[in-house]
């Protein structure tokens, strides 16, 4: 079994870079989140097409999406030295980011984040889900010097 923090979290561009943050700047909001879950995460920046198509055969929601959290399976002795992929629609959290009057910096710390929490379990199914989630989200952005995803701008 792996030690705390004993984790890789894998970056790929399948898209252009331009206004995607560097990989070292993902790996550091990726690893906030994650705490001291151990287990490799591969976090892939892609187009819209890319993002359309997953989210057609694993949502069954036919457009882009900004964020896609692919949680693993634990192993049969329980460990999960894979925690999960997330798929990141550069279009779309640019596009998203300018709509809601946000910095897109800290519009992809937040989906990062978001996405990884969804990762180690955390929903937003009901009001509840979405309370703790959100709190958690904030804290975490907050620690980053980023003001409140969900505060009406």
């Amino acid at each position: 079994m792996s030690a705390p923090n004993d984790r890789r979290v894998v970056v790929q561009y399948a898209c252009g870079r331009q206004g995607v943050p560097a990989a070292n700047s993902l790996r550091r909001w990726a690893n906030l989140a994650l705490a001291d879950a151990p287990g490799e995460v591969v976090l892939r920046v892609v187009d819209e097409a890319e993002s359309g198509r997953l989210n057609a055969r694993y949502r069954r929601r036919h457009y882009p999406t900004n964020v896609l959290s692919f949680p693993a399976e634990p192993l049969a002795d329980g460990s999960r030295p894979w925690l999960g992929d997330l798929v990141i629609a550069a279009p779309v959290v640019a596009r998203e980011a300018a709509a809601q009057g946000k910095p897109q910096r800290a519009h992809w710390a937040h989906l990062v984040i978001h996405g990884c929490l969804h990762l180690l379990g955390y929903d937003h199914r009901n009001d509840a889900e979405a309370d703790e989630m959100e709190a958690r989200e904030r804290r975490l952005l907050e620690r980053l010097g980023y003001p409140d995803p969900y505060e009406k701008v």
